[in-house]
């Protein structure tokens, strides 16, 4: 009998603590598994990052990290014992604080929740990554009840961007986008019912994923909402792939939730490229004043995809502000808004300025109006799906700046670009129209930095379920780039050494 090769020996006390904060997933589950590697060790280096630079960033709420280090020392010996079996067995994660986690509390980023108690059922997103193995660092930070594209809140502060902490991390899934970015965990969650994974993967350089609505099963009341989806933020592709093997397909709980399994196509090898994929884009929708630095990192973009034999096209949008209307109107009737006046009535001055705008905005929503909202929606994808029948993915950027003011207030109307006064919440994305379009899968992915040095982002958008061509595109695009937040050079400095 063949003897086993040996196994490769455990981190040692000389390893760069920091190049372990930067595993991807991936890289972090093969290391377990060929024994180079202890989840506790990576536990450990994680924490202690989380301990060093958290306090320069704010992007956590809980922590859990008794708990974790429990959960690492036993998924240490089953990776010893040859007993591993969950596909995220041991792996760090971190997840939105507007998110139910069973035994832990929820405050969706408001004074109001702080004294909650536990909740007593995961989300089924959460669920499936909890049941596969994956361990729980901390919350992240999100502004109150996830209404707005700032990262701010009377409950936990202000979460800045790592890599320009006078600007914001995106909301509202801003504390994932910015604790991935500074090396806190390989993978984070987030939700997004108009931008709040894409937005922050842009403003922080990472990776997020708007499937097909229903693909990934959410908890009530969210997941009754066509505009919501639940999903991974990450720093590489792979790593949104591997999540979302885990946790797609119906769920008992979620009667949205698809049942067709999507076979998710590898990642591509030395040579693979993009040749005949057909590509449409829009710089600016048709009608988004776009940040010059925004429009030459898109245009950059694009001529790598031409670089891997895409085929790129520039198409006319016929998009305007009514889509920004209808948003806000579909926006104002849901669960997603209605509980801004649910807390005005309760505890007014415990909340923050934008809910309290946002509640006196939903209080005067009549009814009547969705009619208009699904008129617009109606006549958005009665263009997008016939021009998806020429082409194969769709890029624009996912914002018209690489990111606004830590400070930022969604309820300025004073607010611009280049001189033209916008709407202060919406005027400065574009990915809310992609939840408008609800069964289009996006990925978002970074397209290059600022003179800011704050990165931007580009939205790679599939046909209707098409998850396996958006990700064909994604892998050859991250590639051909080197990747991200994978070097020392593309990473953001946060203090000595770091």
């Amino acid at each position: 009998m063949a003897s086993k090769p040996p196994r490769a020996p455990a981190q040692t006390p000389t390893e760069d603590a920091l190049e372990l904060c930067y595993l991807t997933a991936v890289q972090a589950l093969d290391r377990f598994r060929d024994g180079s590697l202890k989840p506790s060790d990576l536990l450990a280096a994680l924490i202690a990052r989380i301990e060093a630079v958290n306090p320069l960033i704010n992007a956590l709420t809980d922590t859990y990290f008794e708990q974790a280090r429990a959960q690492a020392l036993l998924a240490d010996r089953a990776y010893a014992q040859g007993q591993a079996s969950g596909a995220m067995q041991g792996l760090p994660i971190l997840v939105k604080d507007a998110q139910r986690v069973q035994g832990q509390r929820t405050t969706y980023g408001s004074l109001l929740h702080m004294d909650d108690g536990p909740e007593t059922v995961s989300d089924p997103m959460v669920e499936r990554m909890l049941a596969a193995g994956a361990i729980i660092l901390a919350r992240t930070t999100t502004p109150e009840y996830c209404i707005s594209g700032v990262c701010r809140s009377r409950a936990w502060g202000t979460t800045v961007n790592p890599f320009n902490r006078a600007f914001g991390p995106g909301g509202s899934s801003g504390g994932s986008g910015a604790a991935l970015a500074a090396g806190f965990a390989p993978l984070g969650t987030g939700t997004d019912i108009g931008g709040s994974i894409r937005i922050p993967a842009s403003c922080c350089g990472v990776v997020g994923y708007k499937a097909p609505h229903g693909r990934f099963p959410d908890g009530p009341p969210a997941n009754f909402d066509r505009y919501n989806h639940c999903g991974p933020m990450a720093r590489s592709v792979g790593d949104i792939a591997l999540v979302h093997v885990v946790i797609a397909g119906a769920h008992p709980r979620d009667h949205d939730s698809l049942r067709e399994v999507v076979d998710l196509p590898a990642a591509p090898g030395p040579g693979d490229d993009l040749k005949g994929l057909r590509v449409a884009y829009s710089i600016d929708l048709g009608y988004r004043p776009i940040d010059p630095e925004v429009r030459a990192n898109t245009l950059a973009a694009l001529d790598q995809f031409r670089a891997l034999g895409a085929e790129v096209e520039e198409v006319a949008v016929p998009w305007s502000k009514d889509c920004d209307d209808a948003a806000m109107i579909w926006y104002n009737s849901m669960h997603y808004l209605r509980q801004t006046v649910w807390a005005a009535d309760r505890a007014p001055e415990k909340l923050c300025d934008y809910t309290l705008f946002t509640a006196d905005i939903v209080r005067k929503a009549q009814l009547e109006e969705l009619c208009t909202s699904w008129d617009v929606q109606h006549s958005m994808y009665q263009f997008f799906g016939a021009l998806m029948e020429d082409f194969d993915i769709f890029v624009c950027p996912t914002l018209a700046v690489p990111a606004v003011a830590a400070d930022h207030d969604p309820t300025d109307t004073s607010y611009s670009i280049d001189g033209q006064q916008l709407d202060p919440e919406y005027g400065w994305v574009l990915a809310h129209h992609f939840n408008m379009l609800h069964h289009c899968p996006v990925m978002a992915v970074p397209s290059g930095r600022a003179a800011n040095g704050v990165p931007t982002g580009l939205q790679i958008v599939g046909r209707t379920f098409d998850d396996a061509t958006v990700y064909t595109a994604a892998y050859a695009f991250e590639a051909a780039c080197g990747g991200w937040i994978n070097a020392p050079d593309k990473r953001p400095v946060l203090a000595s050494g770091s």
